[in-house]
């Protein structure tokens, strides 16, 4: 495994990180959706899709490929919710491109009744993205933006990254 530092826009992850390709790596989230909801990041910032040059793309989609298919067999899922809000418009507030991957269920999934609502939910999250990474930086307390969603310590976090890491080790 490689050990540079890596970094999400200004955000230190590396402890986070359970992925790494030459080009992109995969972290978990501070604040999952679903447990299970991870981002898949190309390791240079740049900020739309296409700023990514076709090597860094092929390489991007494929580490999507991988990482879903461990998140979907690690949390016994049926299916994933990939998503990626490409530009401020779309909803990205953070200019570093990243896809969500989602373990979506049949039985026990929060959205299984009314799957579209999951968009909403990430929208929401994106939303509060920048501050909330902002926030682990400098050690502040987190503003919560819902009670459901509660922010998870770098200790949790890595402990679930550690946890993904060993599907890919093997």
């Amino acid at each position: 495994m490689m050990t540079s530092e890596l970094f999400f826009s200004t955000i230190k992850v590396t402890s986070q990180a359970f992925y790494r390709s030459k080009q992109s790596f995969a972290i978990v989230n501070l604040k999952p959706i679903v447990p299970g909801h991870v981002l898949v990041i190309p390791s240079r910032p740049v900020a739309r899709l296409s700023d990514l040059d076709d090597t860094e793309h092929a390489s991007l989609m494929t580490s999507i490929n991988k990482v879903g298919k461990v998140i979907e067999s690690a949390f016994k899922a049926d299916s994933l919710t990939i998503a990626c809000q490409d530009g401020k418009a779309a909803g990205q507030t953070v200019p570093h491109v990243h896809f969500h991957i989602l373990p979506r269920k049949f039985e026990g999934d929060i959205f299984a009744s009314r799957n579209d609502e999951v968009y909403p939910a990430l929208e929401t999250a994106e939303a509060n993205l920048s501050v909330d990474l902002g926030v682990v930086k400098t050690g502040q307390p987190l503003k919560m933006d819902d009670d459901d969603r509660k922010p998870r310590t770098i200790e949790e976090m890595v402990k679930e990254a550690e946890w993904l890491r060993t599907f890919f080790d093997s």
